[in-house]
């Protein structure tokens, strides 16, 4: 068994897409039209194409408002996304604009930063030692 499959949910897929590819860097791997506005919309890593599909999600169930409310509230990512260098990729994402809720720190062997991904979620970004 292996993980196939996450996914986030996000308040304009389109908005998302443009960003989970534009700015974060990975490539659309599905856009199908699911009927009226919605897709089912999937980024992969370019590192990896064939691995884990990242869904964008519209947040359109009546209990994913208040859920990923509360979580932004609370400062905890909807998810995380491994990078080789989290102070690279915080140096080159806020170049982009990008806005951080937590800026790079160091907890033992694991350094973390938290952005804002314009779309309802807060995503960390995490480097292992």
């Amino acid at each position: 068994m292996r993980i196939n499959l996450t996914s986030v949910f996000v308040d304009d897929q389109e908005k998302a897409l443009r960003f989970y590819t534009d700015v974060l860097g990975f490539e659309k791997k599905h856009d199908v039209p699911l009927g009226g506005e919605d897709r089912w919309l999937t980024v992969v890593s370019p590192e990896d194409p064939a691995g884990v599909e990242l869904l964008l999600e519209p947040n359109k169930h009546p209990a994913v408002q208040p859920y990923t409310t509360a979580l932004v509230e609370d400062g905890i990512p909807a998810t995380a996304f491994a990078v080789d260098d989290v102070r690279a990729e915080f140096d080159r994402l806020t170049g982009l604009g990008v806005r951080f809720t937590q800026e790079p720190v160091e907890m033992g062997p694991v350094t973390t930063a938290v952005l804002d991904d314009t779309c309802g979620n807060l995503i960390q970004i995490m480097q292992s030692a």
